[in-house]
């Protein structure tokens, strides 16, 4: 398979990143001098930037189109105005997830999408055919390019490249870099502070200079999708594919505070309305290890009386903890505090229910 290229990706591999596959792309998962643990530590303490370019870009516009685009995804766009985003969640009618995605509210005529990469055209898709007439869907996958500076230091970088820092989490304001029109959104995936950078691709590179010499006093390090993963595990986020998929329902995954349930209508309303009223799917809690084990995505879960409850979703090795952290679907009932095994390579380990986030960031983001 032919995988696409970030606009960044000669930068990367000036800077010795080592690339994986990821949403049908070509990205840096580490780079030299460093590593996952460096990238994620500087995120925590410091300020890193992670080229995200490979994230879903749509526009949906035309008269009506934020009601439109309310009545299809999971959250309601009534509760923000012009100038906010929103997390939401594309349904399938079952209740399955189709994606989650970010939603920025630029006017009720005009309503700029962020997906996955991989679920980026199936969006587009299921928006078009259910568009009225006076509505257009654009995807706009390759047109953008997208820059996350996350850390505590986030501000003194975005101020030193004379970007605002001003607005509010979940809100995005213009700005400029020497001459390149761009969009400052304050949102992020690792818990920290932090800003996500909307840029043309064809400018992405003079910004992306720009803010790495920028950073160069404040210790800025060029970060990978492998501290990605780890932060956001940490903050118990959930990733499309693992904790949110077709058979995985933003009800089953905790993510209904992105659902708007006194809505009229949206897609797969009925079924996750079901499932909410019964609650007897599983659910998405945290594991954290009680010894040395790290579990991976598929190891099941047992009770203390070696009964199957679950199965694990996402699990890594947190670098702040310095030890085991999981994600899991777990059966109803079982409360936080209890002792579980995992099968971690033919061993039971044992974790600890727990309710993530398993760290607290060092700067409060919302």
């Amino acid at each position: 398979m032919d995988l696409l290229q970030s606009p960044l990706h000669q930068r990367h591999e000036a800077l010795g990143a080592k690339f994986s596959e990821f949403g049908g792309w070509s990205m840096p998962l580490e780079y030299a001098g460093g590593g996952v643990l460096a990238e994620h530590k500087a995120v925590r303490e410091g300020v890193g930037v992670f080229d995200v370019s490979h994230l879903g870009k749509a526009l949906v516009r035309g008269t009506g189109a934020a009601a439109f685009v309310n009545s299809c995804l999971t959250n309601d766009l009534t509760r923000i105005s012009p100038g906010r985003a929103q997390y939401t969640l594309c349904c399938a009618e079952d209740g399955g997830t189709v994606d989650d995605l970010i939603a920025y509210l630029r006017s009720d005529f005009e309503v700029f999408l962020i997906p996955n990469a991989a679920n980026t055209a199936e969006v587009v898709r299921r928006l078009r055919a259910a568009a009225p007439e006076g509505i257009e869907v654009e995807d706009q996958h390759r047109d953008h390019a997208v820059l996350a500076i996350q850390g505590p230091l986030s501000d003194e970088l975005l101020t030193a490249v004379g970007l605002p820092v001003e607005h509010d989490y979940m809100s995005f304001a213009s700005g400029m870099i020497d001459g390149i029109e761009l969009t400052v959104c304050r949102t992020g995936y690792t818990g920290e502070r932090g800003y996500e950078l909307v840029v043309a691709a064809e400018e992405a590179g003079p910004v992306w200079d720009a803010v790495m010499a920028a950073g160069e006093s404040l210790g800025i390090r060029a970060c990978g999708l492998g501290a990605r993963d780890t932060l956001r595990t940490e903050m118990g986020y959930p990733l499309h594919g693992h904790e949110l998929s077709a058979e995985v329902s933003p009800v089953m995954a905790r993510t209904g505070w992105a659902v708007g349930w006194s809505k009229p209508a949206f897609w797969g309303k009925e079924a996750l309305e079901r499932q909410r009223a019964e609650k007897s799917v599983r659910t998405l809690r945290g594991l954290l290890a009680q010894g040395r084990g790290i579990p991976r995505p598929g190891m099941s879960v047992r009770d203390e009386d070696g009964a199957e409850i679950g199965e694990i979703t996402s699990g890594t090795f947190s670098p702040t903890l310095r030890q085991g952290i999981g994600l899991a679907l777990l059966e109803p009932g079982v409360p936080d505090g209890a002792t579980v095994t995992v099968d971690v390579r033919g061993r039971q380990e044992a974790f600890t229910v727990s309710k993530p986030p398993f760290v607290q960031p060092s700067t409060k983001e919302s």
